[in-house]
């Protein structure tokens, strides 16, 4: 048991699962999202919250907000240079909740209490090429070889998630000349004569989080405040990846060969935001926020599948890992903790005056810098805490260091008010994660980047009491996907461009 759940471990987490909790984009109210994000030093919205939580110190009444949207995101994947779409509908929404303000001339407080989308994993990726240097095959191998296995029997049996599986439908077999025993293995994928490649990657889910937050501030100059955020992550992933003989040969004993790979994480977090924002002067808000890192205690179901054709050779068969398992999923409970975020921002107000009916406007800025490579895994103690375990996560986290970096993100935006009416613009770019993978990929070093650029715009409407804001937010994305990653031979993955399309509309009731 101990080495099938080392195994399931390091096919369910690798450096991409670090990034996937890391590399967001949060939602928020429809107000926020309009300026770009940008939530640091302005206040006096719920989704200060998740930003700075010293903008809920602005409040000296309550607000009840509810916030939803849908979201449509179109990817297009390229693998040895050609070109696939795929698209993905889903409903969305943002910060919702309340908060209760009170206070003087002296100072005030403020609590509230809401939830917020904070990631958003729904996407579809397809690509398919034709690939004459490797096979997803050469994976298995490379297992094989790095534990010094030549038994045939353990083969077979020993690594229910993946290799024996390929073992057992012939995607992997024995080289003819060995002895029980003292068994050399070789792939049936005809590598050089080309293979066609695809992979259809369906994710699902999200991160929600539950946020409490306290906000206080000194004669309307010095506003301090944190959040106690607690966050929930559902997400699912299936993935089909199938390489066929790119030849019309019918005696080369091979066809194609398929591997399903379905899993699941659940679980929840907690970390701590904290803030403050200091009026040097009227009309200037200075801003700066720390998200400490998330600790995620998370829970891993995996299962796997493969099918293997190699025509007049042995046929097709198919297996299963709950034949190995009496149909149980594979499970591994573990730590993760993300990495921390530093904010600081400007915003200049026009008209700033204690009435905020009378303001005319605002300009406003962030920097954050995120430290992706600061990501890791930990054993649970109440789940695998071998050593063999820890050995496997740590190495992990080596391969976390060498594959990011930190970046810096850049948000601004502004608001013009007409009366009840105020119409609002603002930008963000979300900065590359990624060092320059080295080895023996054969991906070209400037396709290893990723970025994200955003444009937002919206409307907003406050009257007696009552306001509504709607929002267009368009996101254009540069990232990269790997099929399989291998030691010893090239390797290589698809360039995806997305475009994500988001509509959001803010609610909003004075209490």
């Amino acid at each position: 048991m101990s080495s099938l759940v080392s195994y399931v471990t390091a096919q369910a987490q690798e450096p991409a699962d670090a990034l996937r909790y890391a590399w967001t984009i949060p939602s928020g109210t429809a107000r926020q999202q309009a300026v770009g994000g940008a939530m640091t030093s302005l206040g006096g919205d719920l989704s200060a919250v998740y930003v700075n939580p010293a903008g809920l110190g602005f409040y000296k009444t309550g607000d009840l907000v509810i916030t939803p949207g849908f979201r449509f995101l179109n990817n297009k994947s390229t693998y040895f240079g050609r070109t696939e779409k795929k698209k993905r509908n889903d409903f969305s929404f943002g910060t919702t909740g309340v908060v209760l303000g009170s206070g003087s001339k002296e100072g005030s407080g403020a609590v509230a209490i809401a939830i917020n989308r904070s990631a958003s994993f729904s996407s579809n990726i397809l690509y398919r090429g034709i690939n004459n240097q490797s096979s997803y095959s050469q994976k298995f191998l490379e297992e094989i070889r790095n534990n010094n296995v030549k038994d045939a029997n353990i083969v077979a049996s020993n690594y229910p998630f993946g290799t024996s599986l390929a073992f057992n439908t012939y995607w992997i077999d024995t080289i003819a000349g060995g002895s029980s025993g003292n068994y050399q293995f070789q792939t049936r994928a005809p590598i050089a004569t080309g293979l066609i490649q695809e992979n259809l990657v369906k994710s699902r889910g999200g991160i929600t989080e539950l946020a409490l937050a306290f906000a206080g501030n000194k004669r309307d100059k010095l506003f301090i405040g944190f959040t106690i955020g607690v966050p929930f992550v559902n997400f699912s992933r299936e993935s089909v990846f199938t390489e066929a003989d790119a030849t019309s040969n019918p005696n080369n004993k091979f066809d194609f060969a398929s591997i399903t790979e379905n899993l699941t994480t659940n679980g929840a977090g907690v970390n701590l935001k904290l803030g403050f924002i200091y009026k040097p002067v009227e009309y200037v808000r200075l801003g700066f926020a720390v998200h400490t890192p998330t600790m995620f205690m998370l829970t891993d179901r995996y299962n796997a599948s493969v099918t293997t054709n190699t025509e007049s050779y042995q046929g097709e068969y198919f297996q299963n890992s709950g034949d190995f398992t009496g149909g149980a999923d594979a499970e591994f409970k573990y730590w993760m903790f993300s990495p921390y975020r530093l904010m600081a921002s400007a915003s200049y107000v026009l008209r700033e005056i204690e009435d905020v009916r009378k303001q005319r406007g605002f300009l406003t800025a962030d920097i954050e810098y995120v430290n992706y490579k600061a990501a890791s895994f930990s054993t649970d103690p109440e789940g695998d805490d071998s050593q063999d375990t820890r050995n496997y996560l740590k190495s992990l986290n080596r391969a976390i260091d060498a594959n990011y970096k930190g970046t810096f993100n850049f948000k601004a935006g502004g608001e013009l008010k007409f009366t009840t009416i105020m119409a609002r613009l603002g930008l963000a770019y979300y900065g590359n994660p990624y060092k320059v993978i080295t080895g023996p990929t054969l991906m070209p070093a400037n396709s290893q980047k990723g970025s994200r650029f955003q444009l937002s715009g919206g409307l907003g409407y406050r009257n007696k009491g009552v306001f509504i804001d709607a929002t267009y937010v368009h996101t254009m994305g540069k990232d990269f996907h790997l099929p399989y990653r291998l030691e010893s031979s090239p390797y290589n993955g698809a360039s995806i461009k997305s475009t994500d399309g988001n509509i959001i509309v803010t609610l909003g009731f004075k209490i």
